[in-house]
């Protein structure tokens, strides 16, 4: 759905708990006080073409987890690959799935459930990646309908939002994030969010080489945690981890994990390279 700046705008003011611009003052914040342990994701999208390159990268990968390893790791990978990636990372990596239909059993063709994907041990779904909601047209109404489903069969959801170039460039990652947050999770009770991690992705900076500098995206991250303070309470807001996605790579790992809002990474293109992807799960903050 398209909405005018006007409508944006009034509902952003709607919530004083939110700022407009990813530049503007900060919100309080007690992250301190909390021990949000890291997690980095990987999302393989359409990768890779063979089940044979999906064990070589999954093992790769895998080698580069250890005791010392910051923090926990998952795979978004095909549905196809999800067994097999499993069976090769063990309790080393979770593995999840790149989407779900909301639909539980019926007509409709190529639809994946979640009753299917937890019958075979997936643990995460992501919900509302940018390319989602632009290539498939995906509504924030459907997506909020994944997130309950997957919730209802005792999986965890990573919801993915995040504002265009063109929004960003007229101040709205603020307001953008707002409205994506607040209809994404509509029906989300305070007990679930313990299932729930929440993935902001400038959709500028996804596949383009750009990066949200460590500062501009741990001040959108303060605010997407003040609504949820405002949505769900204090204690949600601070225990909520709340990940970066949008060209990580190893050179911009570290100086976005320093930053004390940013619980982690949705790592796109470089997920499909082990070195890479194991200097992300390695980084050093």
């Amino acid at each position: 759905m398209k909405l005018s700046l006007l409508s944006v705008l009034a509902l952003a003011s709607s919530t004083s708990a939110f700022v407009a611009s990813p530049q503007s003052s900060r919100v309080s914040t007690s992250t301190q006080l909390y021990e949000r342990k890291p997690f980095i994701t990987g999302n393989w999208k359409l990768n890779p073409n063979t089940k044979g390159e999906a064990i070589a990268l999954a093992e790769d990968i895998a080698s580069s987890v250890t005791s010392d390893s910051p923090g926990d790791v998952a795979l978004f990978v095909p549905y196809p690959f999800i067994e097999t990636v499993q069976n090769i990372c063990g309790d080393k990596i979770t593995v999840g799935a790149e989407m779900c239909t909301p639909e539980m059993k019926g007509a409709f063709t190529g639809g994946i459930s979640p009753a299917m994907l937890a019958s075979i041990g997936c643990k995460w779904v992501l919900a509302g990646h940018s390319e989602r909601r632009t290539i498939n047209k995906e509504t924030d109404e459907y997506i909020n309908a994944q997130c309950l489903k997957v919730i209802e069969n005792d999986m965890s959801v990573m919801l993915c939002i995040g504002e265009t170039l063109g929004e960003y460039e007229q101040n709205l990652a603020g307001p953008i994030c707002e409205l994506q947050l607040k209809k994404g999770l509509a029906g989300v009770s305070k007990e679930d969010m313990s299932s729930v991690a929440i993935a902001y992705e400038p959709v500028w900076a996804i596949g383009t080489g750009k990066v949200a500098t460590p500062e501009i995206a741990q001040d959108v991250h303060e605010q997407i945690r003040a609504t949820l303070k405002n949505m769900y309470g204090e204690d949600i807001g601070d225990s909520t981890k709340i990940l970066y996605g949008g060209s990580v790579s190893p050179d911009s790992v570290d100086g976005l994990m320093a930053k004390p809002d940013i619980d982690g990474t949705l790592v796109g293109g470089a997920s499909l390279s082990g070195e890479s992807f194991g200097r992300i799960i390695n980084f050093q903050a």
